[in-house]
């Protein structure tokens, strides 16, 4: 049975048979739901708990 993946930046679930598999020069596995997470933490590293569309968001006041 497939497994349900979360995204690495937003944290969304990630359907079987969907997403991107991105693998670092260390050995560390990120998964990304869509182009747009994947260009976010890779090219212009942006932290998720700024962005309303993400689960990791935090709300400070």
């Amino acid at each position: 049975m497939p497994t349900v993946r979360q995204c690495s930046f937003c944290g969304h679930e990630i359907p079987p048979g969907t997403g991107l598999m991105f693998v670092k020069n260390d050995g560390t596995i990120l998964w990304f739901c869509s182009s747009k997470c994947r260009k976010s933490m890779l090219k212009y590293h942006r932290d998720p708990k700024k962005f309303k569309w993400t689960t990791k968001y935090l709300k400070v006041k």
